[in-house]
Parts: structure tokens; sequence; C-alpha cells
């Protein structure tokens, strides 16, 4: 694996729709522990009626307001952290979330944070699991996924995304399921959502 550098600002800056396939096989970090990215749903402000952003800006929401490349946290259902880069421009509330990992490193601190998962393909699989295992929580939130200012990045290691990522509606929500913006590595096993059968895939 080549040397993994930090997505720059640019790439944020970006319709989150046309950007989020582009996330797949990238690499979460979160100090010494990190994971490949496998599953996306993207969010489109005030023109998806399923964003969090959809009726303008809280004090829940803000994130989704600010710079690009920051990372956005809320709490679902009270109970787990999901964790969610901003894209777009200032002002429109535009994000992707990140709904599952491949475990790449750090797993030992994954295992002792989630220790009732019993197999490692298990670990980052679902948007509520990778942010414990990554120890990412509502103190994250407005993290410089650029500048890594809390030890958290989204990086290139020179793995491509797929040529053809396997598409759905979302999960999970009431309006706007039917839209096509879930994206996910077709076959992977730590995709959280339904998948392709694969030809082959890690972690079994």
């Amino acid at each position: 694996m080549t040397a993994a550098r930090a997505l720059p600002r640019r790439f944020y800056l970006r319709d989150p729709r046309v950007a989020a396939p582009e996330l797949l096989n990238k690499v979460l970090f979160r100090g010494s522990r990190a994971g490949r990215i496998v599953e996306v749903e993207a969010y489109a402000g005030s023109e998806d009626p399923a964003s969090h952003s959809f009726r303008g800006q809280t004090p829940r929401n803000a994130t989704m307001f600010g710079p690009p490349g920051r990372l956005y946290v809320y709490r679902s259902y009270g109970m787990h952290w999901c964790a969610n880069a901003v894209f777009g421009e200032e002002g429109f509330g535009l994000a992707v979330l990140v709904r599952a990992l491949v475990p790449l490193h750090g797993l030992e601190l994954m295992r002792a944070d989630r220790t009732a998962c019993r197999r490692d393909r298990d670990l980052c699989r679902g948007p509520g699991r990778l942010t414990q295992a990554l120890a990412i929580t509502g103190a994250d939130d407005g993290a410089d996924l650029v500048t890594g200012d809390r030890s958290i990045v989204i990086a290139d290691d020179g793995t491509p995304p797929p040529n053809e990522p396997g598409v759905s509606g979302r999960i999970g929500v009431g309006a706007a399921a039917d839209q096509p913006w879930r994206w996910y590595v077709a076959g992977q096993v730590c995709v959280s959502g339904p998948r392709l059968t694969p030809p082959g895939s890690v972690l079994r």
C-alpha cells in the first residue's frame, strides 16, 4: 500500500451526489485506527427531504453549513453517532454519510471498544458501529478532514474506486428513500445493507 494522503479541500467542493462514489475505497483514519470506505450515502440539502439540512440551519446541523471537508457527527435515534463528510460551498448543507468500512489498522483497539462484536467483518459494518470502532463521538463534530486537526482524515492510498459500484436507495430514511444516492463496493461483506454477491471478498 502506498503512503496515504489526505484528500484535498477541492475534493469536497462538489455536489455530494457526484463525489460520493469516489469516496469508495478511500481510507478513513482516526489516529492509529483506519478502515477502507465501502458504503456511502449522499444528502443534498434543501433539495432533499431526507437531509438534516432540508429545513435550514439549526444548532444541531450547523457543521453541515460550514466549510467543506469538515466532519459532521450527529446522534442517531439517541443511541449511535454517525459520521459524515461535508461537501459543496458553505451555506448549502450538503454531506455524505459514511456507512461502512473494512477494518485496516488498529483492530485490537476496535475490538476493545466493540466487545460484543464476534467477527472482524462486523467491526465497522454500519454507521453506528464504525464510529464506535474508530472512537468518533459528538466531540469530533466540526473536525477538519483535510488538516487532520483532531487526528481524523479521509485519505487516498492509491486504491481506485470501483468501476461499477453498487447503487440503491438510501437505508432507514422516511422521505426520498427511492433516490439512488447510496453507493457501495459490490459484493464486499462489510457493507451494511443489501449488496451483490461477490466473486470474492475479504474478512469472511
